[in-house]
């Protein structure tokens, strides 16, 4: 009977050897297809504002010729108005004939020539001394004081123009603390620490948190409500600046999360019947009714397609998507039975399309994608109250960016939170043809007219 050799250092040696070779040819196929993957991506075009969701900011401008071509189609030029209140009125009466220089004081004169002198005057800050009295009752003894006037309480000794005045180069220009403390010295002659600054944006919380409390009511009262989000940053956070709007109101929600919990938290119980959004999971499934997705979103998209080398299905579609936004544009001045017409028009061009097989992995992307919101293209034709795209959100939400850009957020999440009500007022106002400054002063006031039709 033969006993097993025992195994030896060299065969020892060798099956390490092999097992090594085992973990080497693992790496090496892994990297291989890394390899594959990032050759693959080198054919791709590259993401610009125009095929994807970066923002113009985030391209590269051509350079254009220094001296400016001309116009194809230039206009007449157009001057200033004159001021329909003016603050007074200075008539100038002729005295001599530039001609001759006879004396044309007693001759009747007409107005030859009317205009405007525009003028700001001195500003200096208005101060009230109040001095409230008292002495020792001489019927009980005791110490008595006057009671403050209405409007003249003890506090804080700014006044209200003074607060809506700092909130709105606060927040709507976004004018840094300091910068905005030097700004109120050189201009109006106030001395104002950054501390002082910073507790009239604190006290100013509650009045903008009721007035966007009504905003909100009056906007979940609609059947339809268009939604984004923008980065925003907080303390050493990256946060969300969220907007939900629709017609005459929008109210902006700050947050940490950029999830499906944030539109449930705003929304509550209630559903609206229509949404307007971008392809976000985040904003789908909202709608009791139907969900209109960007086609601006989804133009970008298909042009990147044709970029990357898809020439079936891109072209096509591109020319729908436009046709479908023009439709929009025209809507106004279309009967409902046209726009029905257009509509079956639509969906019938799209069947075609989808009939295509494209062979580029760029185009079967592409129709994937299509196939999955084809139901949420073309809800907003009959609806008047829908829009083709979720461009009303980005124009709210632009200058919220450049906000960003110009204080690079938020030190604490208070301030993040009163900058979202501030804007809902604001943006709000807007759209009520209400002047931010005017929106400012009611809502501090609590009679601020952003919370009615």
């Amino acid at each position: 009977m033969n006993t097993p050799t025992p195994p030896t250092d060299k065969d020892a040696l060798i099956a390490s050897l092999l097992e090594r070779i085992e973990v080497l040819m693992a790496q090496n196929a892994a990297l291989a297809a890394r390899v594959a993957e990032l050759e693959a991506k080198l054919g791709l075009p590259p993401k610009t504002p125009d095929n994807s969701s970066l923002p113009p900011s985030k391209g590269q401008k051509p350079s254009l010729p220094s001296v400016p071509a001309r116009k194809a189609k230039p206009h007449p030029g157009a001057y200033r108005l004159l001021h329909p209140n003016p603050t007074r009125h200075h008539d100038v009466l002729a005295l001599a004939c530039q001609a001759c220089g006879a004396d044309v004081s007693e001759a009747e004169q007409s107005p030859c020539e009317v205009y405007d002198r525009v003028e700001i005057p001195n500003i200096e800050p208005d101060v009230t001394r109040v001095s409230l009295h008292g002495g020792t009752c001489p019927c009980c003894a005791r110490r008595f004081k006057a009671q403050p006037p209405a409007g003249l309480e003890p506090g804080s000794p700014f006044g209200a123009n003074i607060r809506a005045f700092v909130i709105y180069l606060r927040a709507v220009q976004g004018i840094p603390l300091g910068r905005l403390r030097d700004a109120l010295l050189d201009l109006f002659g106030l001395s104002i620490s950054e501390g002082a600054l910073v507790n009239m944006l604190s006290a100013s919380a509650n009045p903008f948190k009721t007035a966007v409390s009504l905003i909100k009511a009056r906007l979940l009262g609609g059947t339809a409500i268009a939604s984004d989000e923008t980065g925003v940053r907080v303390g050493r956070a990256n946060w969300w600046l969220w907007v939900f709007h629709h017609g005459d109101s929008a109210v902006f929600v700050a947050d940490a999360h950029r999830s499906k919990a944030v539109v449930e938290a705003f929304l509550g119980d209630h559903r609206p019947d229509f949404w307007i959004s971008d392809r976000l999971s985040a904003q789908a499934g909202w709608a009791s009714k139907a969900h209109q997705v960007c086609l601006a979103h989804l133009i970008r998209d298909v042009q990147y397609a044709i970029d990357a080398g898809d020439a079936v299905l891109g072209s096509s579609l591109k020319d729908l998507l436009e046709r479908a936004c023009g439709i929009g544009r025209r809507r106004p001045d279309l009967k409902d039975s046209t726009l029905k017409a257009y509509e079956a028009d639509l969906e019938r061009r799209l069947d075609r399309i989808m009939t295509l097989n494209p062979t580029h992995p760029a185009g079967i992307k592409l129709k994937r994608m299509i196939r999955k919101v084809r139901s949420h293209l073309f809800v907003f034709v009959q609806n008047r109250d829908l829009e083709a795209t979720n461009n009303g959100s980005e124009r709210a939400l632009r200058p919220c960016a450049v906000y960003r850009k110009i204080t690079n957020g938020f030190r604490q999440e208070w301030g993040a939170h009163l900058y979202a009500d501030i804007r809902s007022v604001i943006e709000t106002a807007r759209r009520r043809s209400v002047r931010a400054i005017d929106a400012i002063r009611l809502t501090l006031k609590g009679q601020t007219i952003c919370a009615s039709a």
